[in-house]
């Protein structure tokens, strides 16, 4: 077992030897950025270049080691050049890399692992090469096994960047059309219940589930045409911010969707493959999906992604033009298999509960010292701090987010930013020394953020 692989070269990280960014990584991305346009927040708050990573620890090109609380953007979930992983990659890299959708070795290998790790029949499955080809092909499916072409997604849910997954997501960018003029036709928007700011609650002030499914039954009824294939949801909004919903909602949305004939399609691209301690972050209630998506960490790092529905539903696929040119490619497939035995062999999802149980402690003891914190959330190594102005208003403070992730960059911690809301996404490797390592410098940046604010 190579459960220990990652902890030699952990030894004295953070190790900053330069400032940060360095003078090397300042020339490089200003040389980078001169032609690549359209960089992510993280990239514009932080702009350092990263030269090599392994597990826990990603080092610049001055040298610099950090603590790797992002895992590529929930990417490396397995920490950064796993070598079963590399190894199985390499392997097939220099045996055969493309034979388009025919059958492999390792990919009859892969159908028949993922069959045996998901649940409820979900055994009919196809394989993209990112998470916006799954979604849109999941997105196809669900109309093929419905005969209906509506959809229903949640406020705050991301689902991918193509016109499909962009209609089930928030579109608003201020003045600038480039997500319009408007949703494909046929794709509505409904509120989710987000228990530090619910919509609807109960005469004790706690968070009315109900009346989010009651709204929902109305919408279907009076804002549809009645054709609703699928209901698109993150299991737990990870752009968002680790948002949860409180635990009864699945289960009774399940009910109405059942009522209505509905479709639940569970998109795991984020949340998915052991980040919450399931394999399936919708295991946590209970329900199982008619659809499911997967990416990201699916094969850490190497890009591979699935769309999976039940089986009794598998014909469908046959309607749809399911392949594609890179999915399921030889090297595709190992790197997925590679990934499912690690998390099996190395203990992760029993690792990622037990240590995510430590990560909420620490965040619940941060919130009572430190009023700029409203909220803590998470599940495993899903989780998010979220920073407010003033707990009774609970104004987002998106300026003191900003800076606290560029102050515990700076100090030696790479991870995400999402505006008001911190968010953390460790390797689920990572272990419970490392693990308060990490929250003891985002502490750190908060305090120091408080003060220059003035709390």
């Amino acid at each position: 077992m190579l459960k220990d692989w990652w902890k030699e070269d952990a030894i004295g990280i953070p190790n900053l030897v330069t400032e940060t960014p360095g003078p090397k990584s300042k020339i490089m991305h200003a040389n980078t950025a001169r032609y690549m346009k359209g960089l992510s927040s993280q990239v514009k708050l932080f702009p350092v270049c990263f030269d090599k990573g392994f597990g826990i620890t990603l080092t610049d090109v001055d040298g610099n080691k950090y603590l790797d609380f992002s895992s590529g953007i929930y990417v490396t979930s397995l920490g950064h050049c796993h070598p079963k992983v590399s190894e199985a990659v390499a392997f097939w890299a220099k045996r055969l890399m493309n034979a388009h959708d025919f059958t492999t070795p390792i990919k009859e290998k892969l159908m028949v692992k993922m069959a045996e790790i998901l649940p409820g029949g979900l055994n009919a499955i196809q394989l993209y090469s990112d998470g916006t080809s799954a979604v849109e092909a999941a997105l196809r499916a669900a109309r093929a096994i419905t005969n209906k072409h509506e959809f229903l997604s949640a406020y705050r849910d991301f689902h991918g960047k193509s016109m499909g997954a962009v209609s089930c997501a928030q579109m608003y960018r201020s003045e600038t059309l480039s997500y319009g003029p408007t949703r494909v036709p046929g794709f509505y928007m409904v509120p989710r219940p987000d228990p530090y700011r619910p919509l609807w609650t109960k005469p004790d002030g706690t968070i009315d589930t109900d009346a989010y499914i009651a709204f929902y039954e109305t919408f279907i009824k009076e804002g549809t045409v009645g054709n609703v294939a699928a209901f698109v949801l993150e299991p737990a909004q990870g752009w968002a911010g680790s948002i949860f919903p409180p635990d009864d909602y699945f289960p009774k949305l399940k009910a109405l969707c059942d009522k209505y004939k509905i479709l639940i399609y569970d998109d795991e691209v984020l949340a998915g493959m052991g980040r919450t301690g399931e394999w399936l972050t919708l295991n946590h209630w209970g329900v199982i999906p008619d659809i499911v998506t997967f990416g990201k960490s699916f094969g850490n790092g190497f890009p591979v992604t699935a769309m999976v529905v039940r089986e009794e539903n598998g014909s469908a696929l046959e309607k749809i033009s399911a392949s594609s040119s890179y999915g399921g490619n030889p090297m595709a497939c190992a790197a997925a298999l590679a990934s499912i035995e690690v998390i099996e062999e190395e203990e992760l999802l029993q690792n990622v509960r037990s240590v995510g149980d430590i990560f909420m402690k620490i965040m619940n003891e941060m919130k009572y010292r430190h009023s700029i914190i409203g909220d803590v959330k998470g599940k495993g190594f899903l989780l998010g701090i979220e920073l407010v102005k003033d707990r009774t208003t609970k104004e987002p403070f998106d300026e003191a987010g900003k800076l606290v992730y560029q102050k515990a960059f700076r100090k030696g911690l790479a991870w995400i930013p999402a505006g008001h809301i911190l968010r953390m996404s460790p390797p689920l490797i990572m272990d419970e020394k490392h693990a308060k390592m990490g929250m003891d410098i985002i502490e750190e940046a908060i305090s120091e953020v408080e003060k220059e604010f003035g709390y």
